[in-house]
Formats: structure tokens, sequence, C-alpha cells
């Protein structure tokens, strides 16, 4: 029997830009070797303090809207009392709150249970840190 709590980093590259990744098939392609066809909970978790984890739609527009009301939600100018790194980049530490570093999400046989236009991405406001780590951790 597999073990019944298994985890994986993913090392994703965000590129010098603020970004949304989709990782739905990371997550998919993680639970078919450590779910095995069994029930329980995926929990994807970003150790960072600068990115966050969504389930939304992606590929329509729905990326770029994010990204658009997260940077009038939190604009990178010079309000923020955080002020090492890029111009703004106080902001980058406030959107845990808004974008949660985490979230757990149903496997049922094996398989994780989205809604049909739902996808799991990592959001990430710093242009200053590319390199981002994911751990997916599964629980069953």
């Amino acid at each position: 029997m597999p073990d019944a709590f298994t985890t994986r980093v993913l090392h994703v590259t965000t590129g010098s830009a603020e970004t949304v990744v989709d990782l739905t098939r990371d997550c998919e392609a993680f639970l078919r070797d450590a779910a095995a066809g069994r029930d329980g909970l995926l929990n994807i978790f970003v150790p960072h303090a600068t990115a966050g984890v969504a389930i939304i739609e992606t590929g329509a527009g729905s990326d770029d809207d994010l990204l658009a009301a997260l940077h009038s939600l939190l604009p990178a100018d010079d309000r923020w009392q955080h002020r090492h790194g890029s111009p703004g980049h106080g902001r980058d530490h406030v959107l845990p709150a808004v974008v949660p570093p985490h979230a757990t999400l149903p496997v049922l046989g094996g398989r994780l249970e989205l809604g049909t236009w739902q996808s799991v991405c990592l959001v990430d406001t710093n242009i200053s840190n590319v390199n981002r780590q994911v751990r997916l951790s599964f629980l069953g």
C-alpha cells in the first residue's frame, strides 16, 4: 500500500514579470504516483513570503485579470513601509494575505476534484525572485 502521506517539491522559474503559473498538470502527475487511486487531500504550499496559490480559470483572460486586480489593489509604488528590493516590493509581502500561500483540495479515486474551468495556480508578483518552490503533499 502506498504511503498515507507523500510530498514532492516542484521547482518553478517564474521569470522577470508578474505571473500566474498553471500547476494543474504537475498536481495531476504527482497524484498519479502519490494517490494511486485513493481518496484523500492534496495540499499545495508555497514557502515564500511573496507568492500565493489561487484556484482560478486560466487561458481565457482570468489570469491576466487577477494580475490587473492585484496591481489595482496592491500598487507597486512607494506607499509601502517594507522597502527593500525593486520599487513597490513591499506590496509583494502583502500579497499572501490576499492570495494565500496554500490550498487544500479533495482527491477522489486518485484524481484532483476541480470544477470544469478551475486550475491550480502559483501567483507571483515578485519580479526579483524568479526561482520558486511549490510543495505538493497528498494525505490519503
